[in-house]
């Protein structure tokens, strides 16, 4: 099944690039780092119940502790590493339905894995379901955030590169990014003049 969203959210600069290249500018990033204590700060207000989904084992465990700790009236109510594969579909369903009702599900497999995790399991009834990437790895302090002088300069993916050399191949989409939105700039441009 195709990824769908109700909402997507611009997490990286290369989002802010494009959509301004393509006459749709955006107003802002927001990244899954931000955004995620934002939303656990509002779901803490109304008692949400939250299951955090990916990242290597025992790391959405210990990001659902810090965010218990940060936002009291949060209810972590489950943590599990799964498999971002149709292999594992069944195990991890179990997990998350054993947990109770869950408002918010946190996916943290990487694009494209994690919206295509999401898309075969819309049917499990939890209203808001969030792909985070790497939001987890932060949260337990396993990876550190991008100097915010980086951040601001939009040079968070240089950070990652030089201090998780292994996420190279990762980078890899980048320069092909770059060039599908340089070719569609260009299709638009002649397409306009002729």
């Amino acid at each position: 099944e195709e990824p769908a969203a109700d909402l997507a959210v611009p997490d990286g600069v290369g989002l802010l690039w494009a959509a301004r290249l393509l006459g749709t500018p955006l107003r802002a990033r927001v990244p899954g780092s931000v955004l995620v204590p934002q939303l656990a700060a509002a779901s803490a207000r109304r008692g949400d119940r939250w299951f955090l989904l990916g990242a290597a084992p025992g790391v959405a465990a210990e990001a659902g502790q810090v965010l218990a700790t940060r936002y009291p009236g949060l209810k972590i109510v489950g943590a599990f590493a799964g498999d971002a594969a149709p292999a594992g579909d069944q195990e991890t369903r179990a997990a998350i339905q054993a947990a109770g009702g869950v408002d918010v599900l946190l996916v943290a497999y990487g694009a494209p894995r994690q919206e295509a995790w999401m898309a075969r399991h819309h049917d499990l009834g939890i209203p808001v379901m969030i792909g985070v990437g790497g939001v987890f790895n932060y949260l337990a302090g396993r990876s550190q955030l991008a100097p915010a002088w980086m951040r601001r300069a939009g040079l968070e993916w240089l950070y990652r590169l030089v201090t998780e050399p292994w996420r190279w191949r990762r980078q890899l989409a980048l320069p092909q990014f770059a060039a599908l939105v340089a070719a569609e700039v260009a299709r638009r441009r002649i397409g306009l003049s002729g």
